[in-house]
Parts: C-alpha cells; structure tokens; sequence
C-alpha cells in the first residue's frame, strides 16, 4: 500500500524508453507538444497490422465560418503503409536497427521522429 504508481498515461520520467516498456515520451516545442506511445501502440488502422509508434500531435484546421479550431491528431507509424514514405522510411530504419530509443539514440530519434511527424501534417 505504501508505493505509488504512474498511471500508463503520464510521461515518464527516464529518458531512455524501451519499445517493449509502456510509456510516452513527450517532446515540448515553444507552443506545441508532441506524445510519442513506444509501447503497445495501437494497429495501423488501414491494414490492421502492428504500428510502431503512436505520435499525438496539435493540429488546427478552419471551420465552415473560417475560424481555428484547435485539437489532436494521432497517426501510427506503421512498417507496411508507411514504407515507401522518405521521413517514415528514415524512422522504420532506426526501429530496425535499434530496439530501444535511449541516450545513444535519442538525438536521432528526436530528429527522425520530428521529420515523420512534420510529413503527417503536411499530408493531412
């Protein structure tokens, strides 16, 4: 009774994240903030297969009266649909190469990540 536990949702608080480990990584940028789910990412929705990755990202769009609307948008990184992609396929390398993301690899990580993500919302 005397211990505590993070509920799956919070960030953690290690900077390595394993992508067997259930956990986000949350990337703060001025304005914005990214969640990135390593562990037990949900199926790519259009073929059903096992994603890698899920990113939670902001995204706006204008309504019929042409105001902004602010909100989320999840995409999974998924190695079938997503191949083929230069930024995914940047990112899908790194997760073949290595298994987990942590100090000897989070520069990179954040890098590629960033690019994938950024091609998401350009293609949305």
């Amino acid at each position: 009774m005397g211990s505590s536990s993070i509920p799956p949702q919070s960030p953690p608080t290690s900077r390595a994240l394993s992508a067997r480990t259930p956990g986000w990584a949350l990337r703060e940028r001025p304005g914005r903030s990214n969640r990135f789910q390593l562990a037990d990412p949900p199926n790519c929705s259009p073929c059903g297969g096992p994603g890698l990755l899920l990113a939670q990202f902001p995204h706006s769009w204008k309504n019929a009266r042409g105001e902004d609307v602010n909100g989320l948008r999840e995409a999974v990184l998924c190695p079938a649909c997503d191949c083929g992609e230069p930024a995914a396929d940047e990112l899908l390398a790194l997760f073949a190469v290595d298994d987990q993301v942590g100090l000897s690899n989070v520069e990179v990580f954040g890098r590629l990540v960033a690019a994938w993500v950024e091609s998401v919302r350009q293609n949305a």
